[in-house]
């Protein structure tokens, strides 16, 4: 007797949520039913959002922070210390340092970070556009907040050495993050206190 089989269209389905990241197939699978069981509003309704974020979200051609205007929201704003960068791997990141509600600065977002198992190079980052910024003038402090891991810190060394030539400040999140942790789990008080005793690299 063969192996029972989905419907090719419920097949689909599951293989399109196992490429997620951190969905299994056994996940994959409830996910899928999960939506197979809901009405066709609100099946269309998340389709519809999936389709309006592809389609409507963008980069913002400073930052690199995702953005439905040009430029985002932060690098428009005047109050924002644009002489301060803090430079984060993700625009997730973003996100858990405005959650400390206490950085006034402004972002870069690299998009990744170097990783040679990944075969992500440095050419692949927004490292280059990051060298522009500074080298235009007006930049005070960088703020590597890449996480505490061994790539996290690899590229951190590695953009710290490209800047030293300009004369800025570079620094370095405190260790009041655990090793190995990554920003985007990491409370808002935590976070507060690594950018407090921030340190020059």
């Amino acid at each position: 007797m063969s192996a029972y089989a989905f419907p090719p269209a419920v097949e689909a389905l599951i293989t399109q949520f196992a490429k997620l990241p951190g969905v299994g197939r056994k996940s994959a699978v409830r996910l899928a039913f999960c939506v197979l069981g809901w009405p066709d509003g609100q099946a269309e309704a998340f389709a519809g959002a999936v389709l309006d974020a592809k389609h409507g979200i963008g980069l913002c051609p400073v930052c690199h922070n995702l953005t439905d205007q040009s430029p985002c929201a932060l690098c428009a704003e005047e109050r924002r210390d644009h002489a301060l960068i803090c430079v984060v791997a993700e625009p997730r990141d973003v996100a858990a340092i405005e959650r400390t509600r206490e950085f006034t600065g402004v972002y870069h977002v690299l998009h990744g970070v170097i990783s040679p198992s990944a075969a992500k190079s440095p050419d692949e980052l927004t490292i280059s556009d990051l060298i522009r910024r500074v080298d235009a003038g007006g930049v005070r402090e960088v703020i590597l907040a890449t996480n505490p891991d061994t790539e996290g810190d690899t590229t951190a060394l590695y953009i710290a050495r490209l800047l030293r030539p300009f004369g800025v400040t570079v620094t370095r999140l405190a260790y009041g993050m655990p090793i190995g942790g990554h920003l985007e789990f990491t409370d808002e008080i935590t976070l507060l206190r690594a950018l407090e005793g921030r340190r020059t690299i």
